[in-house]
């Protein structure tokens, strides 16, 4: 049996699947009616690898998760006739440091969302240093001056 396992193993692979691992996709998309939400509910929940899909409508958002593509979701939603649906584009106004600089400000954002995009470049630590020493909250900052 030795002998077989060692041929088997080495002359005959099975080439491997690729297997998607589990993950959220987040959609902007605008639905008006019961109508809108159920068409877009059954053309992404009928798609290989989808445990389950939350529509809020009132956010314009649906969220899929299972082992899916994100592209071939949003392909999908937009062939329900919905050619504006997006990646969601917003992210907690808490997460973001500086909610209120222009461009990150958007009207149409649902409450408490902001869209995700990075305005400031990510400070070094020799920078974030030196303006410890001069901010408010260091308590030496007076004997500093």
């Amino acid at each position: 049996m030795g002998a077989l396992n060692y041929i088997m193993s080495n002359f005959c692979t099975v080439p491997s699947t690729k297997s998607k691992a589990m993950q959220t996709v987040e959609i902007k998309v605008k639905m008006d009616c019961d109508g809108c939400e159920r068409k877009v509910r059954n053309a992404v929940a009928t798609m290989k690898g989808v445990k389950s899909v939350e529509i809020n409508r009132k956010q314009s958002r649906v969220t899929v998760n299972g082992c899916v593509d994100p592209n071939k979701v949003l392909n999908r939603v937009k062939r329900t006739g919905k050619k504006r649906a997006e990646f969601w584009p917003y992210v907690p106004q808490h997460v973001v440091s500086y909610p209120h600089a222009s461009g990150i400000y958007d009207k149409r954002a649902p409450a408490g969302y902001v869209r995700n995009v990075q305005t400031f470049p990510a400070s070094t630590e020799a920078e974030e240093k030196y303006m410890s020493l001069f901010s408010e909250d260091n308590v030496n900052a007076c004997s500093i001056m």
